[in-house]
C-alpha cells in the first residue's frame, strides 16, 4: 500500500511540474483564509467534490485526510505466505450495477474503465453450493424461492408508495407477503438476500435502493455485480482520478480532525496536533457512524434537527474474514451458503481461488454482518479463526481440513475513522430525516457521503453522486455571495396525528 501511496504523490508532482499552480494571481476565487473550501475526508465523496470544484475553476480547496492515502473505506490488504501473496479488498469490493447496452453506466464502472482497474463479473446467485452443519445439503430451490420473495417485497413496497401507506420493516414485509422463514435453510437464504436482520431495514427504502441501482426500468444500471480483482487495489479508481487534477498542496494527509467550529462567517477546523485551518466553507464527508459516535466535536453543538437525522440512520458493519490454505479443498462454485441453527453464523462464503478471480491462490472468505460482526470484533483473532474453522470443518465432515496459513479481517466498527462499513436506512428513518442529513448548517457547514444519498445510500456510486452534487452547490456559493445552502426541516413530523394529546404527566 505504501508503494501505491508514493505513486499517487509522484503523480501529483508530475502534474504540478507540467501545469501552473492553481494558487496564482489569476485565480479569482482565493480566500484570505487557509482555503476557500475545506473537504474533510479523502474518500470517493471528497475527491469527487474536489474534482467538481476544480472543473468549475475553483482550486482554492484543501482535502484533509486522516490516513496516509486517499480512498476512504476503499482499503486493501496483502495476504499470503511469501511467494503467494495477493491484494484483497477489506471494504468495498464490487461495482454494484454496471451498465446495460448503451444505457447509463455506473460512474464507478466508468472510473474503473478509465483507469484500467481490473474487475470481473461475479455470479452471486447462479454459481452456488449450499451446506449445513452436517455437510453438503442441496437447498438451491429454497434459495431460488428466496430470491423471488425478495423481489415480491419490492413489488408490494411499490404498491404501498402509490397508496401512501406507512413504511414498515423488511421483517414485516416478509410476514405480510407470507414469506417468514420457517426453518434454518429459509433463514439462511433470506439472510443471503438481505445481509442482516430484516428488522433493521426499511421495507420501502430497501426497495427503491435496490431498484434505482439494479432495475433498468427504474433508471438502474444493470443487475450485474463486478468484483474488483486488481492487484493495485480498488482504491486505484479514486487515487488515479485524483492524480489527474490535484496538486500536492491541495491535500493534507495524516491529518486527524478533532473539532469543527462554525458560524455564519465560516469555519475553523482543529487537528489532533492543534493545527487550525480556516475556510469559508467546509464539506464534512465523514461516515454517519463517526458522527454518531461523536469522534469529532462540533462547536457549537449541531442543531437538534441535524442530530436527530444523524442518530436516526444506522451504520451497518460488514465483515469479510479471509483465509488462505496451501491447497483448495472447497466448492468449485463462486459462492456458498452455510445454514446454521444460529442465524448469521458465518453464512456467506466466496472462493477467490476460482478461475475467474485468483486461481491457485488458496483464498476463500466468509462474510458476517450486523450484530454478529460486532461480536466478532470483540473477540481475539485466534478465537474467531477457531470458530470459522469449526464451521468449515462441519461443511466438510469427510475431509481433513488443515489450519489456514494466513488469516485476516478488519474491525470496521472499532475504527474511529469509520465506525462501520456503510449506512443502512431503518424503518424509523423518514425522507425528512434524509433531507436534514444532507442539509447545510449556517450555510457554511456542509455534509455529503453515501449516507446522504436518498436513492443510493450504502453504495459507492451514492458517494460519487453526493460528492458531485456538493461540489456543484458549493461552487455556486463561492461564485455568488448570496448562498442559500441546503434547506432543512425544523421537525420531522408523523404522517398522521398520534391518538393521545399527551403521554407524560
Amino acid at each position: 500500500m505504501h508503494q501505491v501511496h508514493l505513486a499517487v504523490l509522484l503523480g501529483f508532482a508530475a502534474f504540478a511540474t507540467a501545469f501552473p499552480s492553481p494558487f496564482t494571481a489569476q485565480n479569482d476565487h482565493r480566500s484570505s483564509k487557509d482555503a476557500r473550501v475545506l473537504i474533510l475526508g479523502g474518500g470517493v465523496t471528497g475527491v469527487i467534490a474536489a474534482r467538481t470544484l476544480h472543473r468549475k475553476g475553483i482550486d482554492d480547496f484543501l482535502i484533509v485526510e486522516a490516513r496516509d492515502q486517499l480512498g476512504g473505506r476503499m482499503q486493501d490488504y496483502t495476504i499470503g505466505v511469501p511467494g503467494k501473496q495477493y491484494t484483497i479488498e477489506l471494504g468495498p469490493n464490487w461495482i454494484q450495477g454496471t451498465q446495460t447496452g448503451n444505457g447509463p453506466a455506473n460512474p464507478i464502472l466508468t472510473l474503473a474503465r478509465k483507469h484500467h482497474v481490473k474487475n470481473q463479473y461475479n455470479d452471486l446467485d447462479g454459481s452456488m453450493t449450499t451446506y449445513d452443519y452436517n455437510g453438503l445439503k442441496d437447498y438451491q430451490d429454497i434459495l431460488d424461492a428466496s430470491i423471488d420473495q425478495f423481489t415480491q417485497t419490492g413489488v408490494v413496497a411499490g404498491e404501498r408508495v402509490l397508496t401512501q401507506q406507512v413504511d414498515l420493516s423488511l421483517q414485516s414485509a416478509y410476514g405480510i407477503t407470507g414469506a417468514t422463514p420457517k426453518n434454518m435453510y429459509e433463514a439462511a437464504c433470506q439472510y443471503y438476500e438481505v445481509d442482516w436482520s430484516p428488522d433493521q431495514n426499511s421495507w420501502i427504502a430497501s426497495a427503491w435502493n435496490n431498484n434505482f441501482t439494479f432495475d433498468t426500468d427504474m433508471g438502474g444500471f444493470s443487475e450485474d455485480n463486478n468484483l474488483c480483482i486488481d492487484q493495485r487495489g480498488f482504491k486505484t479508481i479514486i487515487q488515479a482520478e485524483a492524480a489527474e487534477f490535484l496538486q500536492p498542496e491541495q491535500v493534507s494527509l495524516n491529518s486527524v480532525v478533532t473539532t469543527i467550529a462554525y458560524s455564519e462567517d465560516g469555519a475553523t477546523v482543529t487537528l489532533e496536533d492543534n493545527t487550525t485551518l480556516a475556510a469559508d466553507y467546509v464539506i464534512c464527508t465523514y461516515s454517519v457512524g463517526v458522527l454518531q459516535y461523536g469522534d469529532v466535536a462540533f462547536e457549537p453543538a449541531l442543531p437538534s434537527w441535524k442530530t436527530e437525522a444523524v442518530q436516526s440512520m444506522v451504520m451497518a458493519t460488514y465483515t469479510k474474514i479471509f483465509l488462505q490454505f496451501e491447497e483448495n479443498f472447497w466448492f468449485d462454485t463462486e459462492m456458498a451458503i452455510y445454514a446454521d441453527k444460529e442465524r448469521g453464523r458465518y453464512p456467506v462464503w466466496q472462493s477467490l481461488d476460482h478461475v475467474k478471480f485468483f486461481p491457485g491462490s488458496g483464498l476463500v472468505f466468509v462474510t458476517v454482518t450486523g450484530d454478529f460482526s460486532l461480536r466478532v470484533e470483540g473477540m481475539e483473532d485466534s478465537d474467531v479463526q477457531e470458530e470459522v474453522m469449526e464451521v468449515l470443518r462441519a461443511m466438510y465432515p469427510n475431509t481433513t481440513v488443515p489450519d489456514p496459513v494466513a488469516f485476516y479481517f478488519k474491525r470496521w466498527n472499532a475504527d474511529p475513522l469509520f465506525r462501520g462499513s456503510y449506512s443502512n436506512w431503518p424503518p424509523s428513518f423518514l425522507p425528512g430525516h434524509s433531507e436534514n442529513l444532507r442539509a447545510s448548517v449556517d450555510k457554511r457547514l456542509w455534509f455529503a457521503g453515501e449516507a446522504t444519498s436518498l436513492k443510493y445510500y450504502g453504495f459507492l456510486h451514492g458517494a460519487y453522486f453526493e460528492g458531485l452534487n456538493a461540489g456543484e452547490e458549493i461552487a455556486k456559493c463561492v461564485e455568488d455571495p448570496v448562498c442559500v445552502g441546503r434547506q432543512h426541516l425544523n421537525s420531522v413530523l408523523d404522517a398522521s396525528p398520534y391518538p393521545f394529546v399527551s403521554i407524560t404527566p
